[in-house]
């Protein structure tokens, strides 16, 4: 769904005046279209991400057809598995090493995968600050999967990445997913976890993977509660 000035600066809760000087300085990917400023909300909602802005609810609307149930993080992540000392020393041979350590489908294009995620760092680094960094594809649908993927890394030792807060990346979330709609859903669900402390305090220390566990299953749960600044709960 492409949106336009007003839907973007109702989702990020800032004024319109705020989402053009934004297009002006050349940190808001926005596109011409009959000389208008248009939005696609995937990017949207990454944009936000990396700068920690609070976004609205209303992001995870979709208009696509609701049939499938949304996916958890926890399983995303079951599927995806937590991997500890991976390797490399540099944003290149650590999206290398990721890829290999989550696990992916048999039919599934390593190599194909590394260049589409190398392909979005190009366009910004996926580094959302804090040294966590959720490297992932730009089109989530090109790679056919079933079911989504959260693999869960830490790094053997620190990685420049290009994020915002110039931090090295220690941290990583590797998404892939089956549909823009579930792409969308986990990412802005990882968006509302990574803001809750206890699961960044277990990520500091690289905790087990049964207090990662833990804590995801425990704060995810208290996402799909309705309140203030909340996703909206979901029909299971």
């Amino acid at each position: 769904m492409q949106l336009n000035v007003r839907d973007a600066a109702r989702i990020l809760n800032v004024s319109e005046k705020s989402i053009y000087r934004w297009i002006d300085d050349g940190t808001l990917p926005a596109y011409r279209v009959n000389h208008q400023y248009r939005f696609n909300r995937a990017e949207l909602l990454e944009w936000a991400t990396s700068r920690k802005i609070n976004f609205s609810p209303e992001m995870f609307a979709e208009k696509e057809s609701q049939a499938a149930p949304l996916p958890r993080l926890a399983d995303a992540l079951q599927a995806g598995g937590v991997h500890y000392r991976v390797g490399g020393s540099d944003r290149e041979s650590v999206l290398r090493a990721i890829i290999q350590a989550t696990s992916l489908p048999h039919e599934v294009d390593r190599d194909f995968v590394f260049q589409l995620m190398l392909a979005r760092e190009a366009l910004d680094s996926t580094g959302v600050g804090d040294g966590i960094a959720i490297p992932h594809v730009r089109n989530p649908i090109v790679l056919h999967v079933e079911r989504p993927t959260l693999g869960l890394c830490f790094l053997e030792k620190p990685v420049e990445f290009g994020a915002l807060d110039g931090q090295p990346v220690h941290t990583l979330f590797s998404l892939i997913s089956p549909t823009v709609r579930a792409h969308l859903h986990l990412l802005s669900r990882l968006a509302f976890l990574l803001r809750d402390p206890d699961f960044k305090a277990v990520l500091l220390r690289q905790g087990s993977r049964e207090e990662i566990f833990e804590t995801l299953n425990r704060v995810e749960l208290a996402i799909c509660r309705p309140g203030p600044g909340a996703p909206p709960q979901e029909n299971k």
